[in-house]
């Protein structure tokens, strides 16, 4: 941090590194937020909620990370997460058709999916109200291992914005810009969360009394409006308890009043989904809300302590939590444009991977693929934090995921621009079948990875996934395609 300071000053007193003008990337992109009833097998429907963040890559191609997760009916814990492709073809200055194509893994709440690859081809005829564009959709559900398929029709959402980035080139360079970088999130918390059941009504999926208390790990990120506003969303599984498998994602939005420069105290409201692990969150509708206090231990990092309550709005779960966060300060909005901003290194990274022998519940060991997403952030000397979401594609496991966060280092470029790296990620995981008693894993890696162009590398790995309570303990290989970008901040 005093390199850093000290770095800036003379960059403040110099100038002689500026970058002589703004010159971030600016790419269109879409927020997409969908809702449909879908129909599974015996009848039975499914209110499922979709949500992307998409990238225009080529002249009206979007491709970028995407969830869908039950929000009605009886299958509350039915999650999958991957990739979608969009194509936008503007019919008049109002009208524009989207078609794309969804690839995801995971499943759960007993939904029958088989090993989990959802397939999700779509078109949607959306009408601009300035910025803001909303419409019908037509898509197709299909599971490929799950032996069934629903075609429906939906309402869906989608708002403009723009992702703001630099080339990996600029990476370590600085600029004077005072707009915000990438998705535009100015923090992300680690959360350690203690959750107990309010009530002798709580019980699980299969009428038992619920477990007397469950720990969550997760993030949160949120960005920082006017007048002390913020939203953001969160995510978290179980790590602890009987309710490996367990699984949350909420959009937030609250509000913070500062007292000092070090202290700070706000309330929040949660919605989303919830489920799997036998809690009883019916279709899978989520609600909490929320008081915290946070102490600002240094310019990036804080201490937040947060109580609350969360409910199920169809099912028996409600239950008062209280989490310990550990924040990093992303970007600084409010910082005066007048300074310079450091472009720092992130990855994106699309992900395959491969587990050689994953315990089952049911005593044996098989092999099961998952596709996954990873979120790199570089700090400096080669080192960087890293976040991931993984669920199974194949292997008889549908409805297993895993969320992870860590830490690895990269080394610099080898023979023929080789790089190979580290790391070491902790996080939850469980569904499926898979034993992962408890939730809570470790995960060692270790990755050799190779440009394919300026932003681009290829990455291939290996390491071990292990339940620190359960029997799951398999090799993992990994092949990954990465994209490489760097974003300001203030």
């Amino acid at each position: 941090m005093l390199k850093r300071l000290l770095s800036v000053s003379l960059l403040l007193s110099s100038q002689a590194y500026a970058e002589s003008s703004d010159t971030l990337i600016q790419k269109p992109a879409a927020f997409k937020l969908g809702f449909e009833t879908i129909t599974l097998p015996n009848n039975e429907s499914m209110g499922m909620v979709g949500g992307s963040y998409l990238i225009e890559t080529l002249p009206g191609l979007y491709l970028g990370p995407a969830a869908y997760g039950a929000i009605t009916g009886e299958r509350g814990g039915f999650f999958t997460g991957g990739g979608e492709i969009t194509y936008r073809l503007p019919i008049s200055k109002e009208i524009s058709i989207d078609t794309g194509f969804y690839l995801g893994g995971g499943g759960g709440g007993a939904a029958g999916v088989g090993g989990g690859m959802m397939l999700r081809p779509h078109i949607d005829l959306l009408w601009d109200f300035g910025g803001i564009r909303a419409g019908i959709s037509a898509s197709e559900v299909r599971f490929p291992s799950g032996h069934f398929s629903s075609r429906q029709l939906g309402v869906m959402l989608s708002v403009d914005d723009t992702f703001s980035y630099s080339d990996a080139n600029r990476i370590g360079q600085y600029l004077s810009t005072g707009s915000r970088g990438g998705v535009g999130f100015d923090r992300i918390a680690v959360i350690a969360t203690q959750s107990k059941p309010q009530g002798h009504s709580v019980k699980t999926t299969y009428g038992a009394p619920a477990p007397d208390s469950t720990s969550y790990a997760g993030f949160l990120m949120t960005q920082s409006l006017n007048h002390g506003w913020l939203w953001g969303v969160e995510a978290a599984g179980a790590v602890k308890g009987s309710s490996d498998g367990y699984a949350e994602v909420l959009g937030t939005l609250g509000r913070e009043y500062m007292f000092n420069s070090s202290l700070r105290a706000g309330t929040r409201a949660a919605l989303g989904m919830g489920g799997g692990g036998a809690v009883d969150t019916g279709g899978g509708a989520l609600g909490k809300a929320a008081v915290f206090a946070a102490y600002q231990i240094s310019r990036d990092l804080d201490l937040t302590l947060e109580t609350g309550l969360s409910r199920a709005f169809d099912g028996s779960f409600s239950a008062r939590y209280t989490s310990l966060q550990i924040g990093m300060t992303l970007d600084h909005p409010h910082a005066s444009s007048d300074i310079l901003n450091r472009i720092e290194g992130w990855e994106w990274d699309a992900s395959a991977q491969h587990y050689t022998s994953a315990a089952r519940r049911d005593g044996s060991k098989r092999s099961m693929q998952n596709i996954g997403f990873k979120l790199n952030r570089k700090i400096d000397n080669g080192f960087y934090l890293s976040g991931q979401a993984h669920s199974a594609l194949d292997g008889g496991a549908g409805g297993y995921s895993v969320g992870l966060i860590g830490a690895g280092w990269e080394s610099p470029e080898l023979i023929g621009k080789l790089r190979l790296s580290a790391e070491m990620l902790v996080g939850a995981a469980g569904g499926g079948g898979v034993d992962s008693d408890g939730g809570a894993i470790m995960q060692p890696m270790a990755y050799a990875s190779y440009p394919i162009s300026n932003n681009w590398q290829v990455k291939a790995g290996a390491g071990v996934v292990k339940s620190f309570k359960g029997e799951l303990n398999s090799p993992v290989l990994d092949l990954s395609l990465g994209y490489k970008f760097g974003l300001p901040r203030r």
